[in-house]
Parts: structure tokens; C-alpha cells; sequence
């Protein structure tokens, strides 16, 4: 069993409050949830509306499995041109 994280922190350039930061955010984790297996949360800057930390967490029997599924999260956060992934950590556990 392989578990990997992801620790991404972001920018919500267009978020003028934390109303719209938190919209931004909800439809974004909903969706990996959805699309993936994987479990997502925001970790940090809960009370800043332009900035955010989002952890994901990947559990599967092998290190590929967890990298693969781990990468393609984070090309769907990618995906939204409302946000922008600027640092990102991986471990393995």
C-alpha cells in the first residue's frame, strides 16, 4: 500500500471576497472528489480570499497508481483558468 500527498498552494486572482474564493473552491474540490479517488481539503489561508492551500491524499497498492492519480488531480486544478497552482509538495508515506 502506497499513500502520496499533494500540498498545492494557489491563487484565486478574481476572488474579491471570501463568498467567491470559497465558490471557486467548492466547485474545484467537488470535482476531484467526483472525477477521482482521492480526498481533497483546503488546509490553509481559510480567512484570506485570494490565496489557498489544498491538500490530496491518494491511497493504492502501488507507487505508479498513487503518482498517476496524484498528477492527473492536479492537471484538473489546472484546468480552471480561475485559479493558479504555484508551489507543490508530494510525499510518500
Amino acid at each position: 500500500m502506497i499513500v502520496g500527498t499533494a500540498v498545492c498552494e494557489c491563487i484565486i486572482y478574481d476572488a474579491h471576497s471570501l463568498k467567491e474564493k470559497r465558490a471557486v473552491l467548492q466547485r474545484i474540490l467537488t470535482r476531484l472528489k467526483q472525477k477521482f479517488n482521492v480526498s481533497v481539503a483546503e488546509v490553509d489561508y481559510q480567512d484570506v480570499w485570494q490565496r489557498t492551500k489544498i491538500a490530496i491524499a491518494v491511497v493504492t497498492s502501488s507507487r505508479v497508481s498513487t503518482e498517476q492519480e496524484l498528477q492527473s488531480a492536479l492537471k484538473l486544478i489546472d484546468s480552471f483558468p480561475e485559479i493558479e497552482r504555484t508551489i507543490t509538495e508530494i510525499d510518500w508515506l
